[in-house]
């Protein structure tokens, strides 16, 4: 991205915020899914609850306010601002107390103040940075937010069984709503290298004998755990641990390292 280009990933978030929810068959319903499973997996490595615990890539809430209702003191950051206020929006309405910023992973040094006891980037966030300096300078700002001993939590889809088979496209999920059908699904063009990939995501919704059809699409790195690993080494962290989804219980490879 040139400079003063906008950031397509941030465009792509913007355009999705009033809609992200319609991916999920019941989006509260897995608001407090996300919540019990990550709760389990952090008490897990810390012996115990956290005293505080940055999302610094939020979205609309699913796993800030998760975590919030199970007691955590959470501040939830997120590149979108439109994401961030429904995040807020979300959180008043389930009863949640959480405190909530505009930040990118790769200023959260300057952006974000404070350090953290657990910093979480859930939900295949950080293949978002595409070339390698951009993650690394990720991961360095992430480090910076951490207390000593803290703990950082990531989940990404499992790319290294992805890359060698390059799907097409995901298959479609039907949700029966009470004003129609909603279906939602993905198409993914991939790079000649099968790096990157680039995803259409398709929101179709039924109503009065008429469908609605809203396209998003954007761009995904097709990061590997080894090349994650390598970059959490090299910002000084250690500990590192993967857990696939069925050792962890969560839906997407989790990796884990300290401070």
């Amino acid at each position: 991205m040139k400079p003063n280009e906008p950031d397509p990933t941030l465009q792509f978030y913007q355009s999705l915020a009033s809609d992200y929810h319609l991916i999920f068959a019941d989006w509260q319903r897995s608001v407090r899914w996300h919540g019990e499973v990550l709760d389990e997996i952090i008490r897990a490595s810390l012996g115990g609850p956290p005293d505080s615990l940055l999302d610094c890539t939020c979205g609309i809430g699913t796993q800030a306010i998760g975590l919030a209702l199970r007691g955590y003191t959470v501040h939830a950051t997120d590149l979108s601002p439109a994401e961030v206020e429904r995040a807020r929006r979300e959180a008043a309405s389930l009863g949640a107390s959480l405190t909530f910023g505009v930040a990118d992973l790769r200023t959260l040094a300057t952006q974000v103040p404070a350090t953290f006891e657990v910093v979480i980037a859930c939900d295949n966030a950080l293949p978002h940075l595409l070339g390698d300096e951009d993650l690394s300078e990720a991961v360095r700002n992430i480090y910076a937010k951490l207390q000593t001993d803290g703990l950082f939590l990531a989940s990404i889809r499992d790319y290294d069984q992805l890359r060698a088979e390059k799907p097409r496209s995901t298959s479609p999920r039907v949700f029966d709503d009470p004003g129609g059908r909603r279906i939602a699904f993905q198409v993914w063009d991939w790079s000649e290298d099968g790096s990157t990939y680039l995803v259409h995501l398709f929101i179709l919704r039924e109503g009065e004998g008429n469908w609605q059809v809203k396209h998003f699409a954007t761009h995904y790195r097709a990061l590997l755990r080894h090349e994650l690993s390598r970059t959490l080494r090299e910002a000084g962290f250690t500990e590192i641990e993967w857990q696939m989804p069925a050792e962890s219980g969560y839906y997407q490879p989790v990796v884990k390292a300290r401070k």
